[in-house]
């Protein structure tokens, strides 16, 4: 392909956060772009959604958003979150910092979020279509086959396709079908059903406003997100089979003792919760991994490209990255897609495979270790490190949310290093005690090798 971009049609596959947001940044570089979305328009009146309410948006996403213009306006409806505030079952809490003072996550709606974006996208003159379900990708002629909600069916011929539509993507399964692709997918034992914490009196927040809340208890753990309308979206991340587990809430009075006994004081702030669990779906939890990403003139992005699990708050802001990146490369290569397809692939790969490892660890710490003292104590530790030295030893979480120009591969390798020097310090006599007295900087040096 040559650079001179008004002359070339891409089709993107899926009008959600990650297809909107390459939209834009494509009609920004002059490309003939049109979008196709299988639902129906969720700006629509009549629109019914299926997706959680609310998002957490860190340095990755809003970076994109800064480049595409949408950053100040978009953070004028995200409430900034600053730590953890954990409930235990007596319901006594405990805050702990995400990081250093000002540093922050954004609670944001989706739906807002995703509506802002198209109406983005479509103000600079990407056409969106919804209703259309591809039947068929061809990866040798670059077309795409269409059916609408007519089960009318068009052939539709491209520059460039690319999949955005998300871990059940479409233009995926052309990929899996095609020579020496690998593919793996992979459900976790745990599913998720969303509750709600409505307002208070006058639109007030029944809990504290800037933080992310967690219930952790193990094999399982309750989470809850502030949105602007002073409500919550809570969301139980819970086995689906087992004791306890989805199977056993199997009647109003199995889930009114299990939420009165694990989850007393959420409990007393959520009037419907017996209706909500009720009337409320249970979704489930898949990875993704795929290899190659491009085949021909077709990309894959997004979750097309590494569906995660929702832990670490980054399967948005890494969607968003990609386009970034991509975008990106585009400039250093003059536009000429024959080069920054395979360098697209191979720079972001190993970034997709390490959020996707570390969202499944931080799974586990989330839900069994935040309300563990050694792991406090390790966090505490590891703060120390950072204050005196803030550059070398960055902690993984940090990293991962707040330092955008760091890899997702390099946080992950960084991190397994700190982790084996953390397990050391951790495992001398008397930790608890003498912390304090450790000899910080052979710490540091230890990193270093």
């Amino acid at each position: 392909m040559t650079s001179t971009n008004h002359s070339k049609h891409i089709a993107i596959a899926g009008a959600g956060l990650v297809g909107s947001l390459l939209a834009i940044y494509l009609r920004k570089r002059n490309y003939t772009v049109t979008v196709f979305e299988r639902r129906s328009d969720m700006r629509r009146s009549d629109y019914v959604g299926g997706r959680s309410i609310n998002l957490a948006l860190s340095n990755r996403g809003i970076r994109a958003l800064e480049e595409v213009g949408l950053a100040e306006e978009l953070k004028r409806i995200a409430i900034p979150m600053h730590g953890r505030m954990m409930h235990d079952v007596n319901s006594n809490l405990n805050y702990q910092a995400y990081g250093k003072e000002g540093q922050y996550i954004n609670s944001i709606s989706r739906s807002a979020l995703n509506i802002a974006l198209m109406n983005e996208a479509e103000k600079i003159g990407a056409e969106f279509h919804f209703n259309q379900k591809i039947e068929k990708t061809n990866l040798d002629k670059t077309t795409l086959t269409l059916q609408n909600e007519h089960q009318q069916f068009t052939e539709k011929s491209f520059d460039l396709i690319i999949g955005a539509d998300g871990a059940f993507s479409a233009v995926r399964d052309a990929f899996r079908i095609s020579d020496r692709f690998d593919y793996q997918q992979f459900y976790i034992e745990h599913g998720y059903k969303e509750l709600c914490i409505p307002p208070g009196k006058a639109g007030a927040f029944q809990l504290e406003k800037h933080a992310l809340h967690i219930w952790p208890r193990e094999s399982f753990m309750l989470i809850a997100l502030p949105n602007p309308d002073g409500s919550f979206t809570l969301t139980l991340f819970f086995p689906f089979e087992g004791n306890p587990s989805f199977d056993t809430l199997d009647s109003r009075t199995a889930v009114k003792n299990f939420f009165e006994k694990n989850f007393p004081d959420a409990t007393t702030l959520m009037p419907e919760y017996l209706d909500d669990f009720d009337r409320n779906p249970t979704s489930s939890l898949v990875v993704v991994k795929c290899y190659p990403w491009v085949k021909n003139k077709s990309l894959l992005i997004g979750d097309a490209a590494h569906a995660i699990v929702p832990f670490y708050g980054q399967g948005m802001n890494a969607g968003f990255e990609d386009c970034r990146v991509l975008n990106q490369l585009l400039d250093e290569h003059n536009d000429n897609w024959d080069n920054v397809l395979p360098v697209f692939q191979k720079l972001r790969k190993p970034d997709g495979d390490a959020i996707a490892q570390l969202a499944l660890d931080n799974f586990i710490e989330m839900r069994d270790l935040v309300a563990d003292q050694d792991f406090l104590l390790r966090k505490k530790i590891e703060a120390k490190l950072h204050a005196l030295y803030p550059t070398q030893w960055i902690p993984l979480y940090s990293m991962v949310t707040f330092h955008e120009n760091i890899r997702y591969s390099d946080a992950y390798s960084t991190g397994q290093k700190q982790k084996k020097i953390m397990d050391e310090v951790m495992s001398q006599p008397g930790i608890e005690r003498n912390w304090e007295q450790l000899n910080f900087q052979d710490i540091i040096a230890k990193l270093g090798r």
